[in-house]
């Protein structure tokens, strides 16, 4: 079964306005990773495309080409791959790749078949997917997290000590525009980058995840003097547009996906705001 759910882009005027349910329906994408489902959200900012694949007996294609106006998912597109779930595959043009927890793929544009599967529906793998528009074909590449060594961040007197696994990056493999990793924070530390930043240059997704059933994450957006917040559960994602802020805080040390498009690849462009800026 596939779903495949449509976001518009806005303008900071738009979300002035808006209150907790505006918000979380125009930005919020819940309950990505079900069983025997791809759930998909296409965003107008930057026609990034994200989402979460949960094969469960039988595989999963993505199977998008009236909605793009192709042929095909990727002829004009590229995908970035991270399983956060049990054990699976990828078959990429009838060649399978085995794909372990952690493990990430990017798949270059003018691939035509992309088919997922877990190894146990019991214990099914959780593909987090993103895609965004390509103008040349780069080789696909396997990404294991065993090989990347992560960036060390914040510090516990802080709350936001943390490991940054970039996996879709220029230093493991080539994109058009697309850049995707993972991050993970230390147990007692709860904030993600925080200091709080922009990009103007990049919009940006995330998907939060390794949460209790009970456990929370506040994530903030909006411009920052005059910030939002929406309140997240483990397995869903958000679409941060490239004028707002993205940090977020949670209830206990959690884990999530960030994937980024636009002007360029420079993970370091960005225009830090310290607390003391914010609104």
């Amino acid at each position: 079964m596939q779903n495949f759910s449509l976001y518009y882009a806005h303008s900071p005027a738009d979300i002035d306005r808006y209150n907790t349910a505006d918000l979380r329906r125009e930005f919020l994408v819940e309950n990505l990773f079900v069983t025997g489902e791809a759930n998909l959200a296409y965003t107008y900012n930057d026609r990034m495309i994200l989402g979460g694949v949960t094969p469960g007996a039988e595989p999963l294609e993505v199977v998008l080409d009236k909605e793009l106006g192709t042929e095909y998912f990727l002829q004009e597109r590229e995908l970035g791959v991270i399983n956060i779930g049990g054990p699976g595959a990828i078959e990429i043009d009838g060649q399978r790749e085995e794909m372990h927890a952690r493990d990430g793929f990017y798949i270059g544009k003018e691939t035509r078949h992309v088919v997922f599967s877990s190894a146990d529906a019991a214990n099914p793998a959780k593909f987090y997917i993103a895609s965004a528009p390509a103008h040349h074909k780069y080789p696909s590449v396997r990404i294991s997290i065993e090989d990347i060594t992560p960036i060390e961040t914040g510090e516990g007197l802080t709350l936001n000590e943390r490991k940054i696994y970039q996996y879709v990056h220029p230093n493991r493999c080539q994109s058009c525009q697309l850049q995707m990793g993972l991050t993970m924070l230390a147990p007692g530390s709860a904030w993600n980058t925080m200091p709080a930043h922009t990009h103007a240059r990049r919009m940006e997704a995330y998907v939060y995840f390794d949460l209790d059933e009970a456990a929370r994450v506040f994530h903030f957006m909006g411009e920052p003097q005059n910030t939002k917040h929406l309140l997240m559960k483990s397995g869903d994602a958000v679409i941060s547009p490239s004028w707002s802020i993205h940090s977020g805080v949670g209830t206990a040390n959690y884990s999530f996906i960030w994937a980024m498009c636009g002007e360029n690849k420079e993970y370091t462009d960005m225009d830090v705001l310290q607390p003391s800026e914010l609104r």
